[in-house]
């Protein structure tokens, strides 16, 4: 597995490359949470699969933080022209408004609303990780209680 992280923040024209990879990770993950054949072999792949599917989601979200501080440099350098070096004297709120209707700004922000998007996706997995964890818990205790023959299809 590559990082990711260190790609696309020496190289921000890799984050298409970055989302189009985990958005085939996310179609595997997504065949990983369903719950079918044999019981044991799904509890006991349950580990692996978690471990390996919540680092790739804190990847996702270090690039996402990574693009977070981008835009902050972002904002700072725009507020700062508008505040030092505009022909009138602008409030702090007035320069504010300014800097978000900037183009870099906002493409800065529709790429964060991107990865955002895809770690959301993410942690839907997460969440399915946990409750298959949760109803493979009770099909065992099922079966201590005598009912071996649970199959699920």
């Amino acid at each position: 597995m590559s990082n990711w992280y260190t790609r696309v923040s020496n190289d921000l024209s890799l984050l298409p490359d970055f989302i189009a990879h985990y958005e085939s990770e996310l179609d595997k993950a997504k065949l990983e949470v369903k719950i079918h054949g044999n019981v044991e072999k799904n509890i006991a792949g349950l580990p692996g699969i978690t471990e390996q599917r919540f680092n790739q989601l804190q990847e996702i979200e270090g690039v996402l933080n990574f693009l977070e501080i981008q835009l902050r440099k972002i904002r700072r350098t725009h507020f700062q022209k508008y505040l030092e070096a505009y022909n009138r004297v602008l409030s702090s709120r007035d320069a504010e408004k300014y800097v978000e209707g900037e183009q870099e700004v906002i493409d800065y922000e529709t790429l964060i609303n991107e990865v955002a998007y895809l770690r959301n996706r993410w942690l839907g997995i997460m969440k399915a990780l946990e409750s298959k964890n949760f109803m493979l818990g009770h099909v065992v205790r099922l079966r201590t209680a005598g009912m071996e023959d649970i199959i699920l299809n």
